[in-house]
């Protein structure tokens, strides 16, 4: 069941496209996540251009990202005075992101940016969540508990603070909004939603509860990807429609049996897997990026 992809300029299986789909959309509802740190390597492994992968890899996030969100709202798991604080911040970065994206596509580099950018933050986001979630464990079956201590740092001196009652946190809102462009420029460059950087920084800098986190996360992940979607398709041309069409069928799907997971595991085991899976993509990004100049640098002298 092949199809020829008209932006991406390659023929794929389709029902392969679902099933990837599919997969990531479940880990979007589980983990509360876009997914994209997945599906955009695994774009670029089929041999999907980077840059389109990233483009149509945010829309197939909007449509995950909004099945999940919706299930996880039902369930009140969104604090949405957070979620609109975030939102701010996305927006914006999220543009500036994507008029950067450009920038760097028309001089040749994105392709190159892309991937390093995604072996960088995936080894460093999934190690430290993997190391952190690790002792949780441990401490947790020696004491029976986990006790997190709530020691002052100098994120509590920022001013213009606000009591989220939801959330029972009492923060400044420059850090939601610095969360939010970060997060929004890196949905622009990496084509995520941007979930494993702004959920492990609700649950550690915010010290919001992890399935709160996950809900707020989707919600914030829903309106940047809408963003960026429309910005990538209208102003850089890379957005395959046809590709995110199905990404998109097996993404809603997929979401809605995720959320229902979530649940019935505690939050460390979900960080633990969760970092499991980044490490994984990061390693598998990593050796792609090294033997890809060996592999043609051996051609070069075959071929001299």
């Amino acid at each position: 069941m092949s199809f020829y992809l008209p932006i991406a300029e390659i023929q794929v299986n389709l029902l392969v496209i679902l099933f990837f789909g599919f997969i990531v959309g479940f880990m979007s509802g589980l983990f509360g996540v876009g997914g994209g740190f997945l599906m955009t390597p695994l774009l670029i492994f089929m041999g999907i251009p980077p840059a389109t992968a990233v483009g149509t890899e945010s829309v197939q996030i909007l449509g995950s990202s909004v099945s999940g969100a919706m299930a996880h709202g039902l369930k009140k798991n969104i604090d949405y005075e957070i979620g609109g604080f975030l939102l701010i911040g996305g927006v914006f970065g999220s543009t500036l992101g994507v008029i950067l994206f450009n920038f760097f596509k028309e001089s040749g580099n994105i392709d190159l940016i892309i991937k390093f950018l995604y072996i960088l933050f995936l080894a460093t986001i999934g190690g430290l969540m993997l190391i952190e979630s690790t002792i949780s464990l441990v401490a947790e079956k020696k004491t029976g508990t986990v006790v997190r201590k709530k020691e002052r740092n100098f994120l509590d001196l920022l001013p213009m603070k606000l009591k989220f009652r939801q959330s029972r946190i009492y923060i400044s809102i420059l850090l939601p909004i610095s969360v939010g462009i970060f997060v929004g420029f890196l949905s622009a460059f990496m084509g995520v939603g941007g979930g494993f950087v702004m959920v492990p920084a609700m649950i550690y800098i915010f010290r919001m509860g992890t399935v709160l986190a996950i809900g707020t996360s989707l919600f914030q992940i829903v309106f940047v990807t809408l963003n960026v979607s429309i910005l990538h398709a209208t102003f850089n041309f890379s957005v395959d429609l046809i590709l995110a069409i199905f990404l998109l069928i097996g993404g809603v799907i997929g979401a809605q049996y995720g959320s229902k997971f979530t649940s019935r595991f505690k939050g460390e085991q979900i960080r633990v897997l969760l970092a499991i899976i980044v490490l994984g993509v990061c390693t598998k990004m990593g050796i792609e990026l090294v033997s890809e100049p060996l592999f043609n640098s051996r051609i070069i002298l075959q071929n001299g």
